[in-house]
């Protein structure tokens, strides 16, 4: 799930049909015509019921739940199933066509935002195929980039990544930490930058951490949970997450743990040094929500008391900047999508405004010289203006195109920062922007294998169940034909105030390259639209956002953007618990149903990992209000007997220790047990990956090609070999 840095069925509804998008639908449906039954893998069925507020709730395949490391017979399970959906996917006639053109998409040099440290320069750069992204250093802006730590060399599958990195503050020492296997925990090393060779220093069990370093380079701040027992590294739950220093040169034994709160074991609590160096600001949460408490560590001051600023846990709170006492945050108090406030830290409850709420969402600021730059969105388009420390406008900052920006970060004594751009047919290009000339200019842009006029994207709003307005991007090759309905590929996420903004993915362009469509629907439960667009598609308001997506493909059929049986629906994660849901409620909307890592058992979810957080967005199983909300759309509860369901492909990794593969195993075997029709319930289980961060290029590409080979089947996208 998503985490911010410092995230009864409906009844069956007529569609109406344009009478170009029924011919296209008749087509779709002869293309896709059911193949021979397939013969899953036996699944034992256990006798498990759990009695809950009145109900009995079968849960026969709860033995599914265990690690596939530690139980061989669920090993065995993953074997057979994986037996079965390669010999199925081998048949796919556009599986090497869509592999080959990802191929060549994903085949084009791209750079990530650079950091400067003292005359330091630090990115990351991938030469187009690389399995992970190497760091590159370079000395001044202009100078030759030297490759400082190549992952590539980790591992021989490629499935060992660089994730998070930070340089200190004059450039000499890199902390980095290492993914092995795309799971969540980090082992953080230090890099000499110099030399290029690691100090001794190592820290382990890391997970959901800011790594930070101290202004004078002695040690770096970071983040972590207890060492877990012998065997429950992938499964138990992460509790008492405490900050820690840790000073170069020492072992990990001897580290001074900084803020910690055993009396509520359930926190998070991830540090970040202030600008001025004074001060360790300690961000605490207990679930996904933006709401937050705030402790400040003075430091260099030993025996000086944590200053509580925020303990109510009711709003968002994220660090700006500080000039001695009086610090800046962007927060949703009074405000549901955003403003900026300053406030004396000896008078923590009288604030001052800088910027006050507008129409567009504020998502992100950040102090760079003497200005602040300010990230919003704008119907899930982004924007960026600059405004004086005061919050007195300056300038609005020009984008390139209706997409993406992120970045923007730097330092209050330096006036240079960078953003990234991108949109659904531009890949990242990389700004360097002065904020005291205003001028942007291009640090880092990929040489392309396609042209990005070559294909459209239009921005759509259809109206919900309820009435709402909900926007949707729709992105189609320039030429289509468009008076019959197309293939079409539809993608969700709606949930923990995650906006789905306009982003560059080669794979999806390959479908759209391919002659599908491709539309992502805005749904509520996502950050749009602020903290209301938030709360209406969370805890008893979920069910919104299933309403939102099965009328995006209602939509689309009536518009004839897609015909019947022409649409395919995919989602990872919170998307994959969309997918399900929505494919039980209206499995006769959809031809085919794609979902990844998907949170499918939300009677227990929390009892794993890192499920405990999702509360906020879910709700809590053990209370009798929330367990028959949940009960009512829990994608393995409410899986249909008798009636025909889309053919759905379902994907997860035996890494993933973010929404544990149980979710998807007991799903999919449970599907594969009810009569459900005769397309096919298949489950694609990945070895040495997790939720998705670090998996390298070559399984990402196979990955996308399988499913949308599989998409394209049951949609009626003729694939050119």
């Amino acid at each position: 799930m998503p985490r911010k840095s410092l995230s009864a069925p409906l009844a069956l509804v007529a569609l109406a049909m344009t009478p170009a998008a029924s011919q296209a639908a008749e087509g779709a449906a002869e293309a896709a015509a059911p193949a021979p039954a397939l013969v899953y893998p036996d699944t034992a069925r256990g006798d498990t019921v759990d009695p809950q507020f009145g109900v009995d709730v079968a849960d026969p395949y709860r033995w599914l739940e265990d690690d596939v490391r530690v139980n061989p017979k669920v090993a065995d399970w993953v074997a057979a199933q994986n037996e079965v959906t390669d010999a199925y996917l081998d048949t796919l006639p556009g599986r090497d066509a869509f592999k080959a053109r990802m191929t060549e998409l994903y085949n084009y040099e791209r750079f990530g935002l650079p950091t400067k440290a003292g005359t330091r320069y630090f990115y990351s750069r991938n030469d187009g195929l690389q399995p992970q992204s190497v760091l590159y250093v370079r000395e001044g802006l202009k100078g030759e980039g030297r490759v400082l730590i190549d992952p590539n060399l980790w591992a021989k599958d490629g499935a060992t990544a660089l994730a998070e990195w930070e340089p200190s503050e004059d450039g000499k020492h890199l902390l980095y930490s290492v993914q092995d296997g795309g799971t969540d925990w980090r082992i953080v090393r230090v890099k000499d930058v110099a030399t290029g060779q690691d100090l001794a220093d190592e820290v382990r069990w890391v997970k959901f951490s800011a790594l930070d370093w101290a202004k004078d380079g002695s040690g770096f701040y970071y983040s972590r949970f207890p060492e877990p027992e012998a065997g429950e590294a992938f499964q138990s739950l992460n509790e008492n997450h405490s900050v820690y220093f840790h000073k170069l040169g020492t072992p990990q034994s001897e580290d001074v743990l900084i803020h910690a709160t055993p009396d509520k074991p359930k926190l998070n609590n991830s540090a970040v040094v202030t600008d001025d160096g004074k001060y360790l600001l300690v961000v605490s949460s207990e679930g996904t929500d933006e709401r937050y408490g705030l402790t400040l560590h003075p430091l260099g001051k030993p025996g000086a008391k944590p200053i509580v600023l925020v303990d109510d846990y009711a709003n968002n709170w994220e660090y700006v900047t500080n000039a001695g006492t009086r610090f800046t945050f962007l927060t949703n108090k009074d405000a549901p999508r955003g403003r900026i406030v300053s406030f004396d830290i000896k008078k923590p409850g009288e604030l001052t405004q800088i910027v006050g709420e507008n129409e567009a969402t504020l998502v992100g600021a950040s102090r760079v010289g003497n200005r602040i730059i300010l990230s919003y969105l704008g119907d899930a388009k982004s924007e960026a203006r600059m405004v004086a420390l005061d919050g007195k406008p300056i300038a609005n900052i020009h984008l390139a195109d209706i997409g993406s920006a992120s970045g923007f970060g730097g330092k209050s004594s330096d006036p240079e920062t960078f953003y990234a751009f991108s949109s659904y047919a531009r890949p990242t290009t990389i700004y360097r922007f002065d904020t005291q000339t205003g001028k942007s200019e291009i640090f880092a842009e990929p040489k392309l294998t396609f042209q990005p006029a070559d294909f459209s994207v239009e921005q759509r709003f259809y109206k919900s169940k309820d009435g709402t307005e909900v926007p949707m991007f729709v992105v189609m090759k320039k030429g289509l034909d468009r008076s019959k309905g197309s293939p079409t590929l539809l993608y969700g996420y709606g949930g923990f105030n995650v906006s789905m903004t306009p982003a560059f993915s080669p794979t999806r362009l390959a479908w759209v390259d391919k002659g599908g469509v491709l539309a992502i629907a805005n749904l509520r439960g996502g950050g749009e639209y602020g903290k209301a667009w938030h709360d209406a598609g969370r805890l008893d308001k979920k069910q919104n956002v299933f309403d939102d997506f099965i009328a995006a493909g209602e939509y689309l059929i009536a518009e004839g953007i897609a015909g019947k049986d022409q649409i395919a629906i995919e989602g990872g994660s919170n998307g994959g618990l969309l997918v399900g849901a929505v494919t039980n409620q209206r499995p006769d909307l959809f031809a085919a149903a794609l979902p990844a890592v998907g949170v499918m058992d939300m009677l227990r979810f929390d009892r794993f990992t890192a499920g405990r957080y999702w509360v906020d967005d879910y709700g809590y199983p053990s209370k009798e209000g929330d367990f028959k909300n949940l009960l009512a759309y829990s994608p393995y509860h409410n899986i249909r007997d008798g009636v025909s369901y889309p053919a759905v492909l379902v994907t997860t990794a035996d890494t993933d220790d973010r929404v544990v593969p149980g979710h998807s195993f007991k799903y999919t075997a449970a599907l594969q047990h009810a009569k459900a029709g005769d397309k096919p319930h298949l489950i694609r289980v990945e070895t040495r990956a997790g939720h998705g961060s670090g998996k390298p290029t070559d399984k990402i590409i196979a990955e996308a090609a399988d499913k949308y080979a599989f998409a394209a089947k049951w949609t009626g996208l003729a694939v050119e070999q």
